[in-house]
C-alpha cells in the first residue's frame, strides 16, 4: 500500500508490518523520513523541518538554512554540495561530473514486473512508486523505482536513468539502493570467508568512517556476499531491530555504511564502482539491478523469515521455491575423474537401494576430459569413457528408479580443448599479454553474443538428448585479464557488468526452454549465492567443504537470508576430503537436513550396516523434506560451542529440531535447549516418546540436551500435535 501525502509532498509505503517514508524537501530533494516497524499519521514531514543546522557545510541554492549534507538524502549526487558518499556519479562529454537531480514527479501502479534484462522480485499484486528526478541542465531522467511487498513485509529498490541530452555520458557509479539514518548506534552485519569457509557471520559495531564490503572478482565470491544488515546493538536471533539490504545480483558489487561527523548513517549498495564505467548515448536508459529491503523487529530470525518466504514464493522461477528437491548422489568424491560405465551403475545400483532418487554424473564426461586441464568447452559425449551415450545411460538408471543429472561449467574453456583452438578469441583476455590461467582454464566472454549463442546450443543439445533432469551449473575461477577482444575502448569498463548481463541472457533461454530442470548453481560451492542466481537456479551449492562441521557455520550463516530449499548440503565419506576430519554418520546427516540431502560418498565400499544407517536416514530426511522446505526455520541460541536449529510448519503443528555440539567440555552440566515458534497453547508430543507439553513449555523451560557427549555429537527431535 502506498498513501501519498500531496500537500506535503510525502510519500509513506506500507507493508503489513512496516513503513518506508519517503518525502520530497521544498529544494525538490528527495529524503527519507523513517524505514521500521509501521507507524501511524497524516505527517511526517517535522522530522527534517526540526533538523537543527550543524557549521562548516555548504549551503545550498544560496540558503543558509539549507545545508544537504546534513539531510537524509535519498538518492545523493556528486558534489552538489553534499560531499559525503554519493549514490550516482556522472561525467559528462566536457569533463564535469556535476549532477543536479530534483523531484520532477511520481507514477504508481500495480504489479512487480522482472527488470529488462536482469532478475527481480515479482508480484502481480504488489505496489510500484517511481520518483522521477531531473536534471534540467544536463537533461537526464533519474527514476526511483521501490516494490511494496505489502504480505510479504520487504521492500525493493532499483534505478532507471536516462539520457535525454543530445551528448553521451558516461555513468562511472550507480547504486541501486540508498537509505539515510538520522543516527548511528547501529552495528554492520556481513557474510564474509573464503573458498571452503564461505558465509561466515560477522557482526562490528558502526563508528565515524566508511564500511564496506565488495567484490571486484566478476561475482560476489567466497570473500562476501552481497547482503548488509545494520542491528541493533541488542538484536540477537530472536529479539531487536535488524535492516536488511540484499543484492539482486551476481556479479561484482559493492556496499557500505558511512557514519558522518554529525552521527548520521548513511547506506548504500549496487554494482561494483571500482573499474566500471557505462556510456549511455542519447536516448538510452541503464537499469539497475534491484536490492531486496527488510526490516524485522524479531530479531535475525524474524528477518530471515522475510526473505526466505520472499525468495521462495516471488524470486526463484518456474515455480521451483515449492517443488521438492531430489535426494542426489553425486559420484565425483567417489570416482573423481576414474570412472566408467559398470563403475557408475554400480554406485547407482546402491543408492537405489538405500532410497536415493537423483544420479548426478560430475567432471570427466565429455571431449577427452581426464583431468582439470582439457576440454572444457567441448560438450560432446565421450562415448568410449561413458560406454554409449548419455542418453543409454539414463535409460539404465530409469531402470534403477533414478533421475539422471550431469555437471557443467559452460562460462570456462580449457586451452587444451577443440573450442579454444577454434576460437582463441572468445576469452577475456588482452592479446597484448599472456592469458592468466586459473584451475587451468579462462573465462569465456559472455559479451559477445556469438559466445553466448554457442553455450545456449551447446547446453540445449545434451538437455534435448541426453534425458537430462538436472544440471549441476560450475563456475571455478574468477575474472581476471579484464579485456573483451575486438571490443571498442570506451566500452572496455562495462565488461564485468556486461558479462552478467550475458550469463542472465543466457540462462533466461535455457530456463524458459527447460522449465523442469533443475538447474544447481554452483561457483566454487558458495562463490555466487546470490539471489541474482537463485531467481534461474533454485538449489545452490553452498560450499566444495563437505565437512560436517565445518559446515555448521557455513549454512548457519547462509541461512541468514536463503531458504533451506535452495542450500544444497551433502554427507560424505571420512576422513574428510577437504580437512580430514572424521565424524559420525549421524551427525553428518544431521548437518545435511539443514537444507536439501545429497551424498558425495562410494557406497560400493560401505558396509551393510552403514547401507542401512543411509536407507533409515534418508526414510527419515524424506517424512521432513516439505517441513524443511516449506516450513519457518529458526536458528536457536545455544551455549558453548554448539549449533541447534528448528523448522517449523506453518500452521505450527510440526517441528523438528537438531542439535550438534562441536566440542565437549569435561566435568560439565548440559544446559537445556529453549524452542520457539511453536502454539503456545497448543499440546506438542515428543515423538518416539509419551511427553506431552504445551507449547509454552517447549518453549520458555526447553528440552534437556544430552549429558556426557562426545565431540560431533548430534541430537534430533520431532514435536507434533496430536
Amino acid at each position: 500500500m502506498i498513501d501519498v501525502l500531496e500537500n506535503e509532498k510525502t510519500f509513506h509505503l506500507k507493508t503489513e508490518h512496516t513503513s518506508f517514508i519517503l518525502h520530497i524537501i521544498e529544494s525538490g530533494h528527495p529524503v527519507c523520513l523513517y524505514w521500521g516497524r509501521k507507524v501511524s499519521g497524516n505527517g511526517f514531514s517535522y522530522i527534517v523541518k526540526e533538523l537543527k543546522k550543524a557549521s562548516y557545510l555548504a549551503w545550498t541554492d544560496g540558503r543558509k538554512d539549507l545545508r544537504l549534507e546534513q539531510y537524509p538524502l535519498l538518492y545523493p549526487v556528486y558534489g552538489y554540495p553534499d560531499l559525503r558518499n554519493p549514490a550516482v556519479h556522472i561525467r559528462y562529454e566536457n569533463g564535469s561530473r556535476i549532477t543536479d537531480l530534483r523531484y520532477k514527479g511520481y507514477r504508481i501502479s500495480k504489479g512487480k514486473q522482472k527488470i529488462p534484462g536482469l532478475p527481480a522480485v515479482t508480484d502481480p499484486e504488489a505496489d510500484v512508486l517511481e520518483l522521477i528526478l531531473e536534471d534540467n541542465v544536463r537533461h537526464i531522467e533519474c527514476t526511483l523505482v521501490f516494490g511494496v511487498f505489502g504480505e510479504y513485509d520487504a521492500f525493493t529498490q532499483s534505478v532507471i536513468l536516462h539520457n535525454n541530452g543530445r551528448n553521451a555520458l558516461t555513468i562511472e557509479k550507480i547504486m541501486s539502493s540508498c537509505f539515510s539514518f538520522l543516527e548511528d548506534d547501529l552495528e554492520c552485519v556481513t557474510l564474509t570467508g573464503a573458498w571452503a569457509r564461505e558465509c561466515h557471520l560477522s557482526r562490528e559495531r558502526l563508528r565515524q568512517g566508511t564500511f564496506r564490503i565488495d567484490s571486484r572478482r566478476g561475482a560476489g565470491g567466497h570473500g562476501q556476499n552481497p547482503f548488509l544488515g545494520l542491528a541493533r546493538p541488542d538484536c540477537s536471533q530472536n529479539n531487536g531491530g535488524i535492516y536488511g539490504m540484499n543484492l539482486v545480483y551476481s556479479g561484482s558489487f559493492e556496499a557500505s555504511a558511512e557514519v558522518d561527523m554529525h552521527q548520521n548513517t548513511r547506506v548504500m549498495m549496487g554494482i561494483q564502482s571500482f573499474d566500471f564505467a557505462w556510456q549511455l548515448s542519447p536516448g538510452e536508459s541503464f537499469y539497475t539491478p534491484e536490492a531486496v529491503l527488510v526490516y524485522s523487529d524479531s530479531g535475525m530470525n524474524g528477518m530471515s523469515h522475510i526473505f526466505h518466504r520472499l525468495y521462495r514464493e516471488r524470486l526463484m522461477k518456474n515455480g521451483w521455491g515449492s517443488r521438492p528437491r531430489p535426494v542426489v548422489i553425486n559420484n565425483w568424491e567417489a570416482t573423481y575423474f576414474d570412472f566408467d560405465r559398470d563403475k557408475l551403475l554400480a554406485l547407482a545400483k546402491e543408492a537405489a537401494e538405500i532410497g536415493v532418487e537423483m544420479f548426478v554424473l560430475d567432471d570427466g564426461w565429455f571431449g577427452c576430459r581426464n583431468s582439470e586441464n582439457e576440454s572444457l568447452g567441448d560438450w560432446t559425449e565421450n562415448y568410449e569413457k561413458l560406454g554409449g551415450t548419455l542418453s543409454g545411460l539414463a535409460d539404465e538408471l530409469e531402470r534403477l528408479g533414478l533421475k539422471f543429472g550431469i555437471w557443467m561449467e559452460p562460462e570456462m574453456v580449457s586451452p587444451d580443448s577443440d573450442l579454444f583452438r577454434e576460437h582463441p578469441d572468445w576469452i577475456i583476455a588482452s592479446p597484448e599479454y599472456t592469458p592468466q590461467l586459473a584451475r587451468n582454464q579462462y573465462v569465456l566472454d559472455l559479451s559477445k553474443k556469438c559466445v553466448r549463442d554457442y553455450i545456449v546450443k551447446a547446453v540445449s543439445d545434451i538437455l534435448k538428448n541426453g534425458k537430462i533432469s538436472y544440471i549441476k551449473w560450475d563456475m571455478n575461477r574468477n575474472i581476471t585479464d579484464a579485456f573483451s577482444q575486438g571490443g571498442a575502448a570506451e566500452h572496455q569498463q562495462e565488461l564485468h557488468h556486461r558479462y552478467i548481463l550475458g550469463l542472465y541472457d543466457i540462462l533466461e533461454q535455457l530456463t524458459g526452454q527447460f522449465p523442469d530442470v533443475l538447474f544447481e548453481g554452483c561457483a566454487g560451492g558458495g562463490g555466487r549465492y546470490d539471489p541474482g542466481m537463485l531467481y534461474y537456479m533454485p538449489q545452490i551449492w553452498a560450499s566444495d567443504d563437505t565437512d560436517a562441521i565445518e559446515r555448521l557455520a557455513i549454512q548457519q550463516g547462509t541461512s541468514l537470508i536463503y531458504p533451506a530449499v535452495s542450500m544444497s548440503c551433502h554427507v560424505s565419506a571420512v576422513p574428510n576430503h577437504q580437512v580430514g576430519r572424521t565424524t559420525s554418520l549421524k551427525t553428518r546427516g544431521i548437518t545435511a537436513m539443514q537444507g536439501m540431502l545429497g551424498y558425495e560418498l562410494d557406497l560400493t565400499k560401505c558396509t551393510d550396516e552403514e547401507k542401512q544407517a543411509l536407507a533409515e536416514q534418508i526414510a527419515e530426511y524424506k517424512s521432513l523434506r516439505d517441513l524443511i522446505g516449506q516450513g519457518r526455520m529458526y536458528r536457536l541460541e545455544t551455549t558453548g560451542y554448539a549449533y541447534a536449529w528448528m523448522f517449523v510448519s506453518e500452521d505450527k503443528r510440526e517441528a523438528y529440531i537438531s542439535y550438534v555440539q562441536v566440542l565437549t567440555q569435561p566435568n560439565t552440566v548440559p544446559k537445556r535447549l529453549r524452542l520457539v515458534g511453536l502454539e503456545e497453547e497448543g499440546l506438542y508430543c515428543l515423538a518416539g516418546t509419551d511427553q506431552i507439553r504445551t507449547g509454552s513449555q517447549w518453549v520458555h523451560c526447553g528440552v534437556g540436551l544430552p549429558g556426557g557427549a562426545a565431540d560431533f555429537c548430534g541430537r534430533t527431535w520431532r514435536l507434533y500435535i496430536k
